[in-house]
């Protein structure tokens, strides 16, 4: 193996890892109780859009971080699990299937249920951020 090659092959491991650091951040300010709308809106690039079945649609940066400031107010807590990720790499770009179980409480009843996220990531400035997020509910 070449030291280019090898290169790469540590530069893919590298941007992998910082998907899944960029993927638990989005989980840790989605369960956190001072939920932080403009945190959650600048992992997403401008141009970004989110789109959650039952939930809601967003597209544009600001358009995200109005849809999750309105979340708080439904909803008395969540626990988001994510697993299995399957992220494939390319140059600045990437796309990622991760599994999901989640919590969700209203105050005075809790339900949980599984999904998938399909999310395409875009590397700008040297920091990888979501270019599209679609949750989907678990048939």
């Amino acid at each position: 193996m070449s030291l280019e090659e090898l290169q790469e092959r540590i530069t893919r491991l590298e941007d992998i890892e910082a998907i899944k650091r960029l993927k638990a951040r989005y989980c840790e300010i989605c369960d956190h109780d001072d939920y932080d709308a403009d945190a959650m809106a600048s992992l997403f690039t401008e141009d970004g859009s989110w789109h959650g079945d039952g939930v809601g649609n967003a597209e544009g940066r600001e358009a995200i971080r109005r849809l999750f400031a309105g979340f708080p107010k439904g909803i008395a807590g969540a626990r988001h699990i994510v697993a299995n990720p399957l992220i494939d790499v390319d140059g600045d770009r990437a796309h990622g299937v991760w599994y999901l179980i989640a919590g969700v409480s209203d105050g005075t009843k809790s339900e949980w249920g599984t999904g998938r996220y399909h999310e395409d990531y875009v590397k700008q400035n040297g920091e990888w951020k979501f270019r599209r997020v679609r949750a989907r509910a678990a048939l």
